[in-house]
């Protein structure tokens, strides 16, 4: 089973739930671990299934229908979350190093605690579009939205040709102490 065939199918689990599933019972379900559950509603989420967290697990709120961009869920290329934090200094450092590992970044996301998911599309690919980003952040047209969320945790969808650039991205990041 792909990754985009097991998430079209816990969106099903979920649709079809009468309470909320845990993570845990879903990763025995598909035989995953539970990061990997966690990660894959970090990508509906960002498909815009409006999937929410209660204590007893996920669920799906009710009267949802199709995604505005159901291609999301088809994955023409091959696609991760990666849960970072790091500091404002470190914050052009981090996009470098997906984007010169052959990553796109596709978005970034939060989880607040009042507002829920909050997500921005970013679509950087080179080191030029990391710095016009970076030259709009300090020149104050806007804040990082990791400021938003509890200890700076932010999510990126990074999008890549192959799951071994997807690793070798996760691999820098886990070695400069931006992944967690």
């Amino acid at each position: 089973m792909t990754a985009g065939e097991r998430r079209k199918a816990i969106l099903e689990v979920i649709k079809e739930a009468k309470e909320p599933i845990s993570g845990t019972a879903l990763a025995k379900q598909f035989a995953v671990s539970r990061q990997i559950i966690v990660q894959d509603i970090a990508f509906l989420r960002t498909a815009n299934y409006d999937i929410y967290s209660t204590p007893r697990g996920y669920a799906l709120s009710s009267g949802l229908g199709k995604p505005a961009n159901i291609d999301f869920l088809e994955y023409g290329k091959i696609s991760r979350v990666f849960k970072v934090s790091h500091t404002d200094e470190q914050m052009e450092d981090e996009l470098n190093t997906i984007v010169d590992n052959g990553g796109k970044i596709i978005n970034v996301f939060i989880e607040h605690e009042v507002y829920g998911s909050i997500k921005a599309d970013l679509q950087i690919s080179c080191r030029r579009q990391v710095k016009e980003f970076m030259e709009g952040i300090q020149n104050g047209k806007s804040q990082p939205l990791m400021k938003l969320a509890s200890g700076g945790v932010h999510y990126h969808l990074v999008e890549a040709e192959t799951e071994d650039v997807l690793e070798i991205i996760q691999e820098e990041l886990k070695k400069k102490g931006y992944l967690l």
